[in-house]
């Protein structure tokens, strides 16, 4: 499998965060850039999960059968929406009860459209993917409870 380079204008890879992207901004997803994006990609699909959450790990947005595109723009309307953690369609931005998380943004280019309805989770996605990954890349995003505070 090939490595995805993943970048966004909005934060570096292991940095903060903008309060924009979180619970108490517009709670959108942030752009983002894909590099060395297979050519012969059919779409992407995108899982941003926090592995600090007290729960366990927290899936905060699962979408799939985005076009390829080297630019994932901010409030992406493109792809099937899965189901988060909370139950519900769609990007839910950072906000933790306490402490700092990470949210980590994969992103997986792959050779086919995925057949699954809207709501599915990301064990189905992952399960029905898994053989259609041409490549995979994660940025590593910061937020923590003072930046919601502060807000």
């Amino acid at each position: 499998m090939n490595n995805l380079k993943i970048l966004s204008p909005a934060f570096t890879d292991h940095g903060p965060m903008p309060v924009k992207y979180s619970c108490k901004g517009e709670n959108i997803n942030p752009p983002l850039h894909v590099r060395d994006l297979p050519q012969d990609a059919v779409s992407l699909a995108i899982i941003v999960e926090d592995p600090d959450a007290l729960s366990g790990v927290f899936d905060h947005w699962v979408v799939w059968n985005i076009p390829p595109m080297d630019e994932i723009p901010e409030k992406l309307l493109k792809g099937v929406p899965g189901i988060n953690s909370k139950g519900k369609p769609g990007y839910t931005g950072p906000c933790p009860p306490s402490g700092t998380h990470r949210y980590a943004f994969k992103v997986y280019a792959l050779d086919a459209l995925l057949d699954l309805p809207t709501g599915t989770n990301k064990k189905n996605l992952l399960d029905n993917m898994k053989d259609h990954i041409l490549a995979a890349g994660e940025l590593v995003g910061i937020f923590s409870k003072t930046a919601l505070e502060t807000a």
